[in-house]
């Protein structure tokens, strides 16, 4: 996920980029500078925006069938929870291979190439279920889309490193992250209208092409910082202010066989699937149980996803706290997860309460929850890794919890079908995490670093 080749120095770098504002003599006016060389510019910030816009568009496009699923029971034929879990298990199923397949692709395009052959192919699958007929055609849309979608989060990533110092990665990461929380809340609130202006297969072909209007933005704009005629200067030397640094991806199979990496990917294989069934089901559980509209169904929803942003900063502010005041890092981590592993316990009652507004109000804690579990889980690895092997590691456990993603939109199915119930769902949602927290405890009970056999290659 990271690129394979070492970045210059600053030095370096900024020489490189001096020479672009270098005027020779026999120049045109066309090589005068665009802004003075003395002026910092900020463009690794607009670069920062397209990757939270992306990672939104990318929440809409899957949220969208989520959201009009259970009105689709009756246009499309056969159609039902089962077959549901079907289409979302082929999401799952393809979302899997993408992770397995991306970090190496978008290492070997780059970004810019990477990025825009991804978002073109899951914007167009994004539009086809607006063609589709049958449940099928719907399952296939989906395979593609979770294909495409795979790629961001490798992509995202990797541009962060090439456009951001070191000091500055978090906050650009938790940035263009927070897109997957717009995108969520946006869905609720531009679906309905979309319906009623051009109809549910209008609504899928809107929401799909707003990728395709991105891409003409990333294909115009990006270029690698030193590269980028934007790019003053100042800006190119705090990109690369950080000392020169290998940026080998470290392969799968040399993480592979660290328990570290299987007390991660465990976590992920039985708490990702939680988020997927809060995203993919909730819609239809609220529209069901309560009698809601489209219409009716968008607050709720938008105040479910508005307060899992807040549980997102929330979990990391735990830690971070906790660090400050002399804790050591694996108390901070397994503390603040421990305490969103407590926030998820109430949302065992959501499926026996009768209230609208009490049942939101649990599951919005419990995805919060989810979300303040997940920072510090993301941030474990980089704990017990070397950098070098983050991007492998998170690949291993992506595809976990994209697997364990795909069992339950099959189980969930099964069980809504022929039991309606949603009693196991909600009681799986509320135990992943406890279980989760106890084997990453087990099998990592300081978050000592791995130790990696033959770690260090020759040159």
């Amino acid at each position: 996920m990271i690129d394979p080749t070492a970045q210059p120095s600053a030095g370096a770098g900024a020489k490189m980029h001096a020479k672009r504002f270098l005027k020779p003599a026999d120049s045109q006016a066309f090589f005068a500078p665009i802004e003075p060389p003395d002026r910092a510019s900020h463009r690794r910030w607009v670069i920062c925006s397209l990757l939270f816009l992306a990672t939104a568009i990318a929440y809409v496009d899957r949220g969208v069938i989520a959201y009009l699923e259970k009105f689709l029971e009756g246009v499309i034929p056969g159609l039902d929870s089962i077959a549901y879990g079907y289409i979302l298990a082929a999401f799952q199923a393809a979302y899997a291979i993408g992770m397995f397949a991306a970090g190496g692709v978008t290492d070997k395009l780059g970004t810019r190439k990477s990025f825009a052959i991804a978002i073109g192919l899951w914007s167009v699958a994004a539009m086809l279920p607006g063609a589709a007929s049958s449940v099928i055609t719907l399952a296939v849309a989906m395979f593609l889309l979770g294909l495409g979608e795979a790629a961001n989060f490798p992509a995202c990533i990797k541009t962060v490193a090439e456009w951001f110092p070191r000091r500055e990665r978090a906050l650009a990461t938790g940035i263009f992250n927070s897109g997957a929380n717009i995108g969520n809340m946006l869905v609720p609130l531009a679906v309905p209208a979309l319906v009623a202006l051009v109809t549910w297969r209008g609504a899928f072909i809107v929401t799909g092409a707003a990728g395709l209007v991105w891409l003409l933005f990333w294909l115009v704009d990006y270029r690698r910082p030193e590269q980028h005629r934007s790019v003053s200067s100042a800006e190119l030397a705090l990109i690369l202010s950080d000392p020169a640094e290998k940026l080998d991806s470290i392969p799968w199979s040399r993480v592979l066989p660290c328990k570290e990496t299987w007390a991660f990917a465990t976590a992920k294989f039985l708490t990702d699937p939680v988020w997927w069934f809060y995203l993919f089901w909730l819609p239809r559980y609220l529209q069901s149980t309560f009698g809601l509209s489209l219409t009716a169904n968008r607050l709720p929803l938008v105040i479910v996803y508005a307060v899992s942003a807040i549980g997102s900063v929330g979990g990391g502010w735990i830690s971070s706290a906790l660090l400050k005041h002399g804790r050591t890092l694996n108390v901070a981590r397994k503390t603040a997860m421990l305490v969103c592993t407590l926030a998820v316990v109430p949302v065992f009652a959501a499926p026996f309460l009768h209230r609208l507004w009490l049942v939101v109000a649990l599951v919005a804690l419990a995805t919060a929850a989810h979300q303040g579990w997940s920072a510090n889980l993301f941030t474990t690895a980089s704990d017990m890794f070397p950098k070098t092997a983050v991007g492998s590691v998170i690949g291993i456990g992506g595809m976990a919890g994209a697997v364990g993603g795909m069992l339950l939109q099959l189980a969930a199915g099964y069980v809504v079908g022929l039991t309606h119930s949603y009693v196991p769902l909600f009681a799986l949602a509320c135990s992943a995490y406890a279980g989760s927290l106890l084997i990453v405890h087990g099998i990592s009970p300081k978050l000592a670093p791995a130790r990696i056999e033959s770690f260090d290659t020759p040159e």
